[in-house]
Parts: structure tokens; C-alpha cells; sequence
């Protein structure tokens, strides 16, 4: 990978069936995000919404960072960044609306919209070496792509408001001990690890893992009762489906499900 003027700023693959691997791809710049690649990445979830043939998302800064955060360059012109903001906003709407699974494979930093971007995907795979931070407060600003509310909602407040508060960061052990990451890995093994949990992911039925991600976002941005009655509308469409037949009947038979996603 290499940031010269023809380099692509985000890399796609398919891996694994069933899995898109998204690959931040700007070395250089500590795969720091431009204007660019929120586009890039926007309508590559866009397009993989309804792609049947994608069920779950896997992206990653590769082996080394993650990604260090927005392009400082590009925030220089206060009236630039005011005339993007809206389009930016709008692009991380639709990586904050993917309704499929997604796994962030995290090595090396993960700062700022680095952060953010880690923080909302469904899972988080660390390698030994990840760090994860939100130090906008050192530019005089504050993490506003939804940092303030999913790190609290992540780590607890007294947690949240000593890494917003003094732009502090934490390594993989401490992220895994707080709630933010689900594992740590050896760093050669992070997205291995996670293309792995992808394809397993895929495997299963799509209407399922979709309301299993609905389900418990409900938990996240509703109240218990809200979140009870999604539940429950989701198991009742759910019962009524073509994969919960081919569940049950490979149960059965002892064979592995072919899921269809209807």
C-alpha cells in the first residue's frame, strides 16, 4: 500500500463468502480520512446494503494504524470544512445506518474519527498493539461523529469523560477490560481473526443477524420497553420465515443450514 496521487484511498475485497473487506489505504497519513475516503466508504456500504452477496463487513487500517483520525490538511480553512461538513455528516449517516453486521479489525492507533469509526461498528477485534483515543479536545473540539455518546455508552462515564476531557489514550487491555473491544489478539492475527467471525457471521440467516442488530441498537437508542417491543415484533416477523424453517429442519437432519434470506 502507498499513498501516491493513484493509489486509492480505500481498498475493497471479497475474502471470504459472504464478507467485504474494507481496507483504509493511506499509509502515509496514518490512514487519516479525507473528504475522499468518507465518500469512498459511504458508497461502498451503500452499494453492499442491498447486495445479497455481502452479509457481513469487515474494515481495518491493515496491519500497523487503524486510522489517526479526519486529515488535519483538509481542516486548515474553517470555511472548507464548513462547506463538506454537511456532506460528511451525510456520509457517516450511512456508515452509522448499515443494517448488516460490520467488524472493525483494529491495529495500532484508532484516534479521533479513527475512534469513531471503530466504536461504531458491531464488533471490535484488537490487535496488542491498538490504542484507542479521542483527542480532539487538543484542537479544540470534541468528538462529533458520535464519540461522546457511543464511548460512554462503551466504557462507563467516568472513563469516557477522563479520555474526553484530557484527550488520554488506552491500549487493547485496557479497552478489553472497560467493555470497548470484544477481544485482543496478537497483531498478525487481527483481521484473520475477524474475516473468521465474518464468515461465521455470514453463514447465518441475514433476516436474523439484521434484527439481532436492530434489536440491540434499540438498547443502545431506545427505552427497556421500546426496545422489548422491537424485540418482540422481530421474533414474531422472524417465525414466520423461510430461514427459520431451513434452521430447523438442518437441526434436524444434522446438516449445516443453507440460509436465503427470506
Amino acid at each position: 500500500m502507498n499513498d501516491t496521487s493513484d493509489a486509492p484511498e480505500v481498498l475493497f475485497e471479497r475474502p471470504r463468502d459472504g464478507v467485504l473487506l474494507i481496507t483504509l489505504n493511506r499509509p502515509k497519513r496514518h490512514n487519516a480520512f479525507s473528504n475522499k475516503s468518507w465518500e469512498l466508504i459511504a458508497g461502498a456500504l451503500s452499494e453492499a446494503e442491498t447486495d445479497d452477496k455481502v452479509r457481513c463487513v469487515v474494515y481495518t487500517g491493515g496491519p500497523k494504524v487503524f486510522a489517526a483520525g479526519s486529515d488535519i490538511t483538509q481542516m486548515k480553512s474553517r470555511g472548507m470544512f464548513t462547506k463538506v461538513a454537511a456532506a460528511r455528516f451525510r456520509h457517516w449517516d450511512v456508515v452509522h445506518g448499515f443494517p448488516k453486521p460490520v467488524i472493525a479489525a483494529v491495529n495500532g492507533y484508532a484516534l479521533g474519527g479513527g475512534c469513531e469509526f471503530a466504536m461504531v461498528a458491531d464488533i471490535i477485534i484488537a490487535g496488542e498493539s491498538a490504542r484507542f483515543g479521542l483527542p480532539e479536545v487538543n484542537l479544540g473540539l470534541l468528538a462529533g461523529l458520535g464519540g461522546t455518546q457511543r464511548l460512554v455508552r462503551a466504557v462507563g462515564k467516568p472513563l469516557a469523560m477522563k479520555m474526553l476531557l484530557t484527550g488520554e489514550f488506552i491500549d487493547a487491555q485496557k479497552a478489553l477490560a472497560s467493555g470497548l473491544v470484544a477481544e485482543v489478539t496478537p497483531d498478525d492475527e487481527t483481521i484473520p481473526r475477524a474475516l473468521d467471525l465474518a464468515e461465521t457471521i455470514a453463514g447465518k440467516s441475514p433476516l436474523t443477524t439484521r434484527f439481532i442488530k436492530e434489536a440491540v441498537s434499540q438498547a443502545f437508542e431506545t427505552g427497556l420497553e421500546a426496545g422489548l417491543a422491537y424485540e418482540r415484533r422481530a421474533t414474531v416477523l422472524l417465525f414466520a420465515s423461510e430461514d427459520l424453517d431451513e434452521g430447523v429442519a438442518a437441526f434436524l437432519e444434522k446438516r449445516t443450514p443453507v440460509f436465503k434470506g427470506s
